[in-house]
């Protein structure tokens, strides 16, 4: 199921422990662009706001308190960030009741522009509710390696499927229910399509909303080929 609402108006309506994972990117803020200065390199940014998206001002507190209550005791979180925000994400999640499990680290095919080392890698905040239950591949390593998404995206921050497939079939089963608060481009959505779980994801642009449909469509109709 996938809607095109403000995460909020959505997830408020969901029912307490309804879900046995919730995997996401949420917005959040990263260091300023703008491409005019001398010496600094051209990056996703093209302004000095720190902002990728209209929609990028999110409360995250309560973010967090409302998936921990959506989600099912002795279940895991994925919170994918950026190192701008990884402490206050870490703590609002801890603050929520959420118990740290380990940082994962995403090594890339490319590197970010950045005047202080070219960055690539991604981090994400790996966490449970309640009692520790062990991943279904204890032999993961935290850092692993991805090819990420070069040249035509369906969102600018978009992540490859099968990285997202990797955390999914690390914490659940088949038919099990994933939350995604924060949907953006689908790739969550398409990796519960491919690995057999229901999803439930939001999205408030219109854009990105339909650029999931389509790619949800468009998994389909290649099954039926």
């Amino acid at each position: 199921m996938i809607l095109h609402t403000n995460y909020l108006t959505a997830i408020t309506m969901m029912n307490d422990k309804s879900v046995d994972l919730v995997m996401t990117d949420p917005p959040y803020k990263v260091i300023s662009g703008g491409n005019k200065s001398p010496g600094r390199p051209v990056g996703i940014l093209s302004e000095n706001d720190g902002k990728i998206f209209e929609h990028n001002d999110v409360d995250m507190e309560v973010a967090f308190k409302e998936m921990y209550r959506v989600l099912k005791d002795d279940a895991h979180i994925y919170i994918m960030t950026n190192f701008l925000n990884m402490r206050k994400f870490c703590d609002l999640m801890e603050k929520a009741g959420f118990k740290i499990h380990n940082l994962l680290v995403w090594e890339k095919n490319n590197c970010t522009p950045n005047r202080w080392y070219m960055k690539n890698c991604e981090y994400t905040i790996f966490a449970r509710k309640g009692k520790a239950k062990t991943i279904n591949l204890p032999g993961s390593k935290t850092v692993h390696q991805f090819d990420n998404i070069i040249g035509n995206k369906n969102h600018p921050t978009e992540k490859p499927v099968e990285l997202i497939k990797f955390y999914i079939e690390n914490s659940t089963n088949e038919g099990d229910i994933v939350l995604d608060p924060f949907m953006g481009g689908g790739s969550c959505a398409v990796a519960c399509r491919d690995t057999k779980r229901e999803f439930i994801g939001f999205e408030i642009d219109p854009k990105h909303f339909n650029t999931t449909k389509e790619r949800l469509e468009m998994k389909t109709l290649e099954n039926l080929l």
